[in-house]
């Protein structure tokens, strides 16, 4: 199914602004701790796909600002999720970044111990302490969502309606995909941490303006007709429909010649690749050979990794196999040029001669993802840094002068 959106209706509206966030967001450890409290603990994040927890006790666990999250199969086959912090000392009671528990979670500091369904089933040496109440010494659940076979989290409450409300829009075009059979080809990578800000990486990921420039075989794939779609509502679609004619690079022929050979039902899923935006920080992808996500790791304001998997389908054959292994062939390379990019728009920034940037009409993903971020945090609105210890109390200021602004308005 081809969702295609007329490229008349693409186009931002006239005289928008073409500037883009201060470059001191990108390099403020103020305002990088409200992003981690306002973006990334209050917003979903991708955990893993059901297929990385096949078994009963099988567990996937990823750290992000802080805090510690833990997807766990129970006794009952129910995909649970909890913060990965034991209640006798706040210890991670898996420390693997996935794996298999075969009927309890041991906490490897001291022995406390938990069933698979997060209560907790008793503490070492148990005499030393008052009676302990096992139902409220339980690990502490998350916010949990399965859409399509994925599994989300939420650290905290925010202001993202639930994600099958987020997602809605994507169901039948997703379901093309055979989404939920799929099984994971290696364990969840996280690459190591890269000298760059979170939003410089997003803000090369959002556009495809450079496609045609820095990255000679996504180019050839489908560099003439790959468009994006701006946020709507914190949620982004880009289609890439592939080029006409075999193509240049040998990946790139040899993979459309795989493609062309597949099977029915895998036949009749479009010759694309569909990406698909969730505000702040993560992509699902999905292509006729594989489905894949990735996110972006915060780990400073300097420092980020990205996380991401590749899934094939259950009933993948040799020529499935090949085709995938070409895209991600292609999807490798893509990653270190962008890699390579974001380093050096980051790097960019700091230089005296710097005076912001002007985003083409291609650019315009750009844009509406840098105003979901001032939505929610208004202090980027601001083109002067705040005075250092001042930043949590500007947004406070931004936030009212936004208010009041809006009110007034109507």
């Amino acid at each position: 199914m081809n969702l295609h959106i007329p490229s008349s209706k693409l186009k931002p509206p006239l005289n928008w602004d073409r500037s883009g966030l201060p470059s001191w967001t990108y390099f403020n450890e103020e305002l990088f701790e409200l992003e981690a409290e306002e973006l990334f603990r209050k917003h979903w994040q991708i955990a893993c796909h059901t297929s990385d927890i096949p078994k009963k006790g099988s567990y996937v666990t990823f750290d992000l600002v802080g805090e510690r999250a833990l997807i766990i199969r129970d006794d009952e086959n129910e995909i649970r999720a909890f913060h990965n912090v034991c209640r006798h000392r706040g210890s991670r009671v898996l420390d693997t970044a996935e794996g298999r528990c075969k009927s309890i979670i041991n906490c490897p500091f001291h022995g406390w111990s938990y069933n698979l369904d997060g209560s907790l089933r008793g503490a070492a040496k148990a005499s030393s302490f008052p009676v302990l109440d096992t139902k409220k010494l339980g690990l502490k659940t998350l916010e949990m969502e399965i859409w399509h076979g994925f599994v989300f989290v939420r650290f905290k409450p925010g202001p993202q309606p639930s994600i099958a409300s987020l997602l809605e829009r994507f169901d039948e075009e997703v379901s093309s995909y055979n989404h939920v059979d799929l099984l994971q080809t290696s364990p969840i990578d996280c690459s190591s941490k890269e000298n760059v800000n979170w939003k410089s990486i997003r803000d090369v990921d959002n556009e495809g303006y450079h496609v045609a420039r820095a990255h000679p075989s996504l180019n050839d794939l489908y560099g003439k007709n790959y468009y994006d779609e701006p946020f709507v509502n914190g949620v982004s679609r880009s289609y890439a429909p592939f080029n006409e004619g075999s193509g240049k690079l040998w990946s790139v022929i040899h993979y459309k010649k795989m493609i062309d050979q597949f099977a029915s039902p895998h036949n009749e899923l479009p010759r694309a690749w569909l990406y698909i935006g969730v505000f702040p920080n993560f992509v699902l992808g999905f292509y006729p050979d594989a489905v894949i996500f990735y996110q972006e790791i915060p780990f400073s304001v300097k420092e980020t990794a990205i996380r991401g998997s590749t899934y094939k389908r259950t009933d993948e054959n040799r020529t499935m196999r090949l085709a995938r292994y070409l895209s991600e062939r292609i999807d490798a390379t893509a990653i270190v040029e962008d890699w390579h990019l974001s380093i050096m728009w980051n790097e960019g920034m700091k230089s005296c001669a710097y005076e912001g940037i002007i985003l083409s009409d291609l650019e315009y993903g750009v844009r509406t993802h840098h105003d979901a971020l001032r939505g929610i945090l208004p202090v980027m609105t601001q083109e002067i840094e705040p005075p250092r210890g001042t930043v949590a109390e500007s947004n406070k200021l931004s936030r009212k002068l936004s208010q009041n602004k809006a009110w007034w308005i109507e």
